[in-house]
């Protein structure tokens, strides 16, 4: 089975479980793209090590195994997500240290966490891109698939995506009042308080700017 690269293209709310968000990746090569399904702390963890103005006062857990790690000079080569059962994603990491390579099982959102850390390459197969794979584009999207009940799950399954990042879109409009110099006070205030999820959001405003 062929390997396929993957980036990040977003984290947003899920709509459809409490307290979780929806980790999106994208095929490098294609149109496809894999929402997996991730817990606040995990998606707080991601978007700070994608921020790279936003340092947490104190080392979050990803953090700090990165430092362990690399005490004792093992480094992630890549992450490969490779299974797929009842709706929940199976990975690994390929670890090196010193030439010798060594094979870890993790939590997806685990292991995308430390791979953007390290930055090593995420991969996943095939097969289940065909399965859990989703193309954003309404008309292409809709000619790949085979009947009637296709059509009607993959576009229950866009719905959720594209409301779950207009929600995303809205609580960052509710910073376009406060001035610059406001938001950075609330950017600093967020940090210091470990609310990542409000400093990702002012990050974001302050971003358009």
């Amino acid at each position: 089975m062929s390997l396929v690269q993957l980036d990040i293209r977003g984290i947003s709310y899920s709509q459809t479980q409490t307290g979780a968000y929806a980790l999106v990746l994208n095929e490098i090569d294609g149109d496809r793209t894999l929402p997996i399904v991730i817990g606040a702390f995990e998606a707080q963890s991601i978007a700070i090590a994608l921020e790279s103005e936003i340092i947490p006062p104190r080392p979050l857990t990803h953090d700090l195994f990165k430092t362990f790690a690399e005490s004792y000079s093992v480094n992630i080569k890549q992450v490969i997500i490779h299974k797929l059962i009842d709706g929940v994603f199976y990975s690994s990491m390929v670890c090196e240290k010193e030439g010798e390579e060594k094979v870890f099982d993790a939590r997806t959102s685990d292991a995308i966490a430390l791979a953007i850390r390290f930055n090593a390459p995420i991969y996943t197969y095939q097969n289940i891109l065909e399965k859990a794979g989703i193309i954003l584009k309404q008309e292409d999207f809709i000619d790949d698939l085979e009947d009637d009940d296709d059509i009607e799950e993959k576009e229950s399954e866009l719905s959720e995506l594209f409301e779950s990042s207009n929600s995303s879109e809205n609580v960052t409009n509710k910073y376009q009042k406060y001035s610059t110099v406001e938001l950075e006070q609330k950017l600093t205030s967020a940090i210091e308080k470990e609310d990542y999820e409000t400093a990702a959001h002012i990050r974001d405003e302050l971003n358009k700017r």
